[in-house]
């Protein structure tokens, strides 16, 4: 009976991999946060928070787009 060896959590495929998913998820918490700002501005009629929001979301939803296509040449 052969066991399978754990992976090393110290190889650099792990570490990219963690890394990428923690990347990944920082941008969709971004762009999240984006569309909080916007509908809380939207709400309360405060454009200035509106704006930030839309700048928020674009920039995560670029990042994620960034991710995506990172993703794409990578398999």
């Amino acid at each position: 009976m052969a066991i399978d060896p754990q992976p090393d959590p110290m190889s650099p495929e792990t570490r990219n991999t963690t890394m990428s998913i923690k990347q990944k998820l920082a941008h969709r918490t971004e762009a999240a946060k984006g569309t909080v700002k916007k509908l809380f501005g939207r709400a309360t009629g405060n454009r200035r928070m509106r704006g930030e929001g839309r700048r928020d979301q674009a920039a995560g939803n670029v990042k994620q787009a960034g991710d995506d296509l990172g993703d794409a040449f990578k398999h």
